[in-house]
């Protein structure tokens, strides 16, 4: 049986050692800020929109960053279907404001982790071994 695999992008923001982290209407944890790509878009691309349509800021794309790709379970889907999160790191210009579907934004660090979706837990464990999240 071949697993179900949910691809996703993330945007990586650090600030004095803790992660920019959001929250949906309607969902019981944060996520890093991201999501799902269009048919046809890069990695660059998807990230780009997403991060505009959620937070209203543009990521400079010269200044993308591969952090890592991770896979997890799910958060609130059934058994065995896959979150593949591929992380990136980046400049932006504007001012940081929940939009969209985003009901909060917060500062998280790792002692949040409670907080967090199961693929999260893993970009929060990869950062604090790093020493870039306290």
């Amino acid at each position: 049986m071949s697993k179900k695999l949910i691809d996703k992008l993330a945007w990586i923001e650090l600030k004095n050692k803790a992660i920019l982290s959001t929250k949906s209407y309607g969902k019981d944890k944060y996520y890093i800020p991201g999501g799902k790509r269009e048919m046809g878009e890069t990695d660059e691309e998807a990230l780009i929109r997403e991060i505009s349509e959620e937070l209203s800021v543009t990521i400079d794309p010269a200044t993308l960053q591969y952090m890592g790709t991770y896979e997890a379970q799910a958060h609130s889907h059934e058994e065995g279907i896959i979150v593949k999160m591929t992380c990136y790191s980046g400049n932006y210009s504007g001012e940081l404001k929940a939009s969209a579907e985003i009901e909060e934004m917060r500062w998280l660090n790792y002692s949040d982790k409670d907080k967090i979706s199961e693929v999260d837990q893993l970009i929060f464990d990869d950062l604090h071994r790093n020493n870039l999240l306290n």
